[in-house]
């Protein structure tokens, strides 16, 4: 088997100290591969969304070891300098109420993540207009998000997240606010993306809709893996 595109090693995060400590995460390992949709599952306080934050780069570990697309990027403390940079090279973001920019159409949406990543201007129109007829929302390029469907807005944000090409996706309850019907159409979604690009899509979740679309289920309970 190929080596993960995610691979955490005795991560742990932890929220203040002596009796008022909280710890969020304690001790992980955690593999995701190329190819695989993996469910992160457990209740409210779990430590789910932590986990997210932490292979996002979002929130510092209190120790451990994370590596992304085969390279370390923590160990003890970041080894990359520009955190952005590093979100912007390896990991796209997909969020449950979709966070579009309410003044930029469906196009210009997408093409600001190239534009902050750097790319050339005519690079980055025909990476969106790939995107959006991709996800076959290429006739809503110049709507605004205002004038989207749940289930439009949600494609467009998966857009913006492949935007980069990335190997990682972080998916924070995705399907909650769709009904069964879209909410299947999203997964179908995203286990294509980590098929055909090689991606590894990690989404948490609560749904019960989509409990059986997940490669693998990774439960936590009070910051630990227990399995599912």
């Amino acid at each position: 088997m190929s080596a993960p595109i995610v691979s955490l090693r005795g991560v742990s995060k932890h929220y203040g100290d002596g009796p008022t400590r909280v710890d969020a995460v304690r001790d992980l390992d955690l593999d995701i591969h190329a190819g695989t949709v993996a469910g992160l599952l457990g209740p409210s306080g779990s430590g789910k969304s932590t986990v997210l934050n932490l292979i996002g780069a979002i929130v510092d570990p209190s120790k451990g070891q994370i590596s992304l697309d085969g390279e370390m990027v923590f160990d003890g403390g970041w080894l990359r300098p520009d955190l952005r940079r590093l979100r912007l090279e390896k990991i796209g973001f997909i969020f449950q109420f979709h966070n579009l920019i309410p003044f930029l159409n469906v196009a210009e949406n997408i093409q600001v993540v190239l534009d902050l990543a750097g790319w050339p201007r005519p690079k980055a129109q025909r990476r969106v207009a790939e995107l959006l007829d991709y996800l076959q929302v290429a006739d809503r390029a110049h709507a605004m998000p205002a004038q989207l469907s749940g289930g439009q807005a949600q494609r467009v944000a998966i857009a913006r997240a492949l935007a980069n090409n990335p190997r990682i996706i972080l998916a924070d309850e995705p399907t909650a606010a769709l009904d069964s019907e879209r909410a299947g159409r999203v997964m179908d979604l995203l286990r294509q993306v980590a098929v055909e690009q090689g991606a590894a899509v990690i989404v948490v979740t609560h749904d019960d809709k989509v409990m059986a679309r997940f490669d693998v289920r990774h439960a936590l309970a009070d910051g630990r893996l227990v399995g599912a």
